[in-house]
């Protein structure tokens, strides 16, 4: 539907895969799982955008580690963005991180529980870079239409939506597929977050646990409704993860998952 940069354009019938660690805990880190991420996406011709978090403002403790901040964060994935040919998605959570981080990343991405924070929003527009919108754990699908229209206003058309689970209970988040649907049917490039969406928010008491083994099941009905993209937070040992362990795949986990969500999506492209 739109160009995230000179070589990638999402909604064109080819799988985007945005991955890498929740959070960008170090450049050798970052650089080893952006090199297999790559070689990955190369392998199963699929488009890859980077992803790691200069910062986490909503962990669950005010003792959780957050990230290396906003300049050496971004200084971090500037580099990766050269040495590895990657263009880069970070998040923002307030209105004065979006043109620093717009001068690095080519995906803002707001963050699901910002998801109707209108100047957020506008000032992420006028960037001019796509927006990627997380649909907040609160919010219905169908009104993701009015933060669309707030990204729109700016004259930015390059949005994406992303389903990453709805809060059903205490520490509990549940995907309805049809959400998927809906949010296709606003006119936006749809993204499935697998592994935001098994997490257990404070389900550790001062964290927040996961269950990575429903990561896979997830991952494949989302492909076989019809999605434009995958977003998976992928480390090299999750258990030894400062940010999101018990959701995060590692390699050998996300190439499988990978692999069967790539059979199921072009399958699916095929019979549209």
């Amino acid at each position: 539907m739109f160009n995230i940069n000179d070589n990638i354009e999402v909604g064109n019938g080819k799988l985007l895969l945005i991955a890498g660690p929740c959070v960008a805990e170090s450049l050798e880190l970052c650089l080893e799982t952006a090199s297999f991420l790559k070689n990955l996406a190369n392998k199963l011709d699929i488009n890859l955008v980077f992803k790691a978090s200069y910062d986490k403002a909503n962990r669950s403790s005010v003792g959780s580690y957050r990230g290396v901040g906003l300049k050496e964060g971004l200084e971090l994935l500037k580099k990766i963005k050269k040495d590895l040919d990657l263009p880069i998605v970070t998040d923002i959570h307030e209105t004065s991180q979006a043109a620093p981080a717009a001068e690095v990343a080519d995906i803002l991405q707001i963050p699901a529980f910002l998801c109707r924070q209108t100047d957020l929003l506008l000032e992420a527009g006028r960037q001019g870079k796509t927006v990627n919108i997380k649909k907040g754990q609160f919010m219905a699908p169908e009104g993701m239409k009015l933060a669309v229209e707030k990204v729109k206003s700016t004259g930015n058309e390059k949005i994406m939506l992303t389903e990453r689970g709805t809060s059903f209970g205490y520490h509990n988040l549940v995907v309805d597929m049809r959400s998927l649907a809906i949010m296709h049917d606003i006119g936006v490039p749809v993204v499935f977050d697998a592994t935001h969406s098994v997490q257990l928010p404070g389900g550790l008491g001062n964290t927040t646990g996961g269950e990575r083994q429903f990561v896979e099941p997830l991952s494949l009905a989302a492909a076989a409704v019809g999605i434009d993209a995958i977003f998976m937070e992928v480390h090299p040992n999750p258990d030894k993860a400062f940010s999101d362990g018990p959701n995060s795949l590692n390699f050998e986990s996300a190439e499988k998952v990978l692999t069967k969500v790539k059979a199921i999506y072009d399958l699916t492209r095929q019979n549209r």
